[in-house]
């Protein structure tokens, strides 16, 4: 099967064409990538050429995988998901799931990548603000999906509501889309441009200001669910961690030593300083370091960080029923979205 991308669109149909369509660059794109392309001399066009004739070959080879059901590998359906889900550690289901599954997401990181290169290499900002824009929806592809599985792993999580989302996954593996995906990407892109653009003042460091700039920015879905779950503690706490981009281990820890010395407003510096070095999620100076790009505005794949970081620390101490939140914000929005209740 021909390749499919910047300059040579593959000519198939029906099925195939829905597979193959699924795993390649949209038009939008390859436009943006061609674009791109042309900016550049020769010695960085090239290599960018190559590489993303590679992510065509392993998106037509994704599209060549069998597909989930009678592929050989077992019969997974909604039930058999889940339950290899209560079976499996995370860690352990690359192995155990299809190949189509672990190579549509191996195609969505390898395309993260390809986009993320030629944003290095663009001078010209609209074209750099573009490209931006594709890897941070790559980004929060990836990040509802994670959301999805924390979801169906939670014994408490509505059974019909697990069925739907297993199902979704399902859809979202075999043919590289899923309509509740789509409808929930834009609210996390949403939610990440507004603190992207409201980063963390500290000064008195309640918070009040930091939520109103980035609520002000984020639709009535957001202010339903800050209505309907900001009495919760947990909530509270998982609010203050993305806000501050601070532990709440160390959010707890800074507010009791500057109750202690008497301080009533603290920037950033100060907060380094009371921390005694850098906070856990290395997320609460905004500085011109390869985690910011040139616009100084944090770089897609750090946000992901951001967000591994945070889930991480809650999955530790939910095993462990220590204090602080036990869930992402991001799970709690999406599950507020998904459910109407967090």
């Amino acid at each position: 099967m021909p390749e499919a991308g910047p300059g040579n669109r593959a000519v198939v149909t029906g099925d195939c064409w829905e597979l193959l369509a699924a795993f390649t660059l949209s038009e939008e794109e390859t436009y943006l990538v061609e674009t791109c392309l042309d900016s550049l001399d020769p010695g960085r066009r090239i290599p960018a050429q190559e590489r993303f004739s590679a992510i065509n070959a392993l998106g037509a080879a994704v599209a060549r995988l069998p597909t989930l059901e009678g592929a050989g590998e077992g019969e997974l359906d909604r039930d058999s998901l889940l339950q290899s889900l209560k079976s499996l550690a995370p860690s352990a289901r690359p192995l155990h799931l299809p190949s189509r599954i672990v190579g549509a997401r191996s195609y969505l990181i390898a395309k993260c990548h390809a986009f993320s290169m030629l944003a290095l290499m663009v001078q010209r900002q609209p074209l750099h603000q573009a490209l931006r824009q594709v890897i941070l929806s790559i980004i929060c592809t990836l990040l509802a999906e994670d959301v999805y599985f924390s979801c169906l792993e939670d014994p408490g999580f509505p059974l019909p509501l697990k069925y739907d989302l297993a199902a979704d996954l399902l859809s979202l593996w075999k043919t590289g889309s899923d309509i509740r995906v789509a409808a929930h990407t834009p609210a996390l892109e949403a939610l990440w441009s507004a603190r992207d653009s409201s980063p963390p003042g500290f000064g008195s460091f309640t918070g009040g200001s930091e939520l109103v700039r980035l609520s002000m920015d984020l639709d009535d879905d957001w202010r339903d669910f800050l209505v309907c779950q900001l009495q919760d503690d947990e909530t509270l706490a998982a609010l203050e961690e993305f806000l501050f981009g601070l532990s709440w281990e160390e959010i707890r820890e800074l507010r009791m030593r500057l109750n202690e010395a008497g301080i009533h407003a603290v920037d950033h510096d100060q907060v380094r300083y009371f921390l005694g070095g850098h906070p856990a999620y290395g997320m609460a100076l905004r500085t011109s370091d390869p985690a910011h790009d040139r616009s100084g505005r944090q770089n897609p794949e750090t946000i992901y960080d951001f967000y591994v970081d945070r889930r991480e620390m809650a999955a530790r101490r939910r095993l462990t029923s220590a204090p602080g939140p036990h869930r992402t914000l991001e799970e709690m929005y999406l599950r507020f979205r998904l459910t109407g209740r967090s």
